[in-house]
């Protein structure tokens, strides 16, 4: 009671005069408190930003981990997709000619006109374009004949066994012609092929040759 009596009665202007306990515990908490305050300007202030950077690539590495236990734990179904996708693309593959049965194609596209009942006004196969592993070859084609006929030429060509697509479609009348429902259609049919090894690494030469004239006419400069 009296210790409690001596805190009541202490004058804070007069820190002087305080009993010598009261005066150490004042100090001891004043030390404590500068302290604290050293520890966090000076120590933590600075660590603070490496402590953000530990805790972002934490986070970071935590993602990342997460990512390659999906994948890990996906991995028969990826293989199975990947054999899925290679299935799809060999039937594919397999639905182009090679370099001898484009004739054959050519062939059959102009037959599935005649058996329409059109007339071929032409019929110009165009200059082969190589591509990354296939050939494309265009076909300038000039039909006469009914809407009708038409469709079912351009169904046929969808029935053929082999890849054929049709492109920049022109439909008008026969100008003087006195048949009724005759139109002219101009069409391009543009047909594929697959390369074979030898012409892949012939193409694959003539890019790497046509790279290194770049770079040197490049260097020239």
């Amino acid at each position: 009671m009296k210790l409690l009596d001596e805190l009541r009665n202490l004058d804070p202007r007069d820190p002087g005069r305080w009993p010598l306990a009261v005066r150490a515990g004042a100090v001891g908490l004043c030390f404590v408190a500068v302290t604290a305050l050293c520890l966090w300007f000076l120590v933590w202030n600075s660590l603070s930003p490496q402590l953000q950077a530990l805790q972002d690539q934490e986070t970071a590495l935590r993602g990342e981990f997460r990512d390659k236990h999906a994948k890990a734990v996906n991995l028969d179904l990826y293989k199975q997709q990947l054999t899925d996708i290679e299935k799809s693309f060999g039937f594919m593959l397999r639905q182009l000619p090679s370099k001898t049965e484009v004739d054959n194609l050519l062939e059959d596209i102009s037959q599935v006109a005649l058996a329409q009942g059109l007339q071929q006004k032409l019929f110009q196969p165009m200059t082969e374009a190589k591509l990354d592993f296939y050939a494309e070859r265009p076909i300038q084609i000039r039909l006469d004949g009914s809407y009708h006929q038409f469709g079912q030429f351009i169904s046929g060509i969808a029935a053929l066994g082999r890849i054929v697509t049709l492109h920049d479609v022109q439909i008008k009348p026969v100008s003087g012609s006195s048949v009724y429902d005759q139109l002219e259609m101009n069409v391009t049919a543009k047909t594929y092929r697959y390369l074979d090894d030898d012409e892949v690494a012939a193409a694959e030469a003539e890019k790497r040759k046509a790279d290194q004239a770049r770079k040197k006419a490049g260097g020239g400069a």
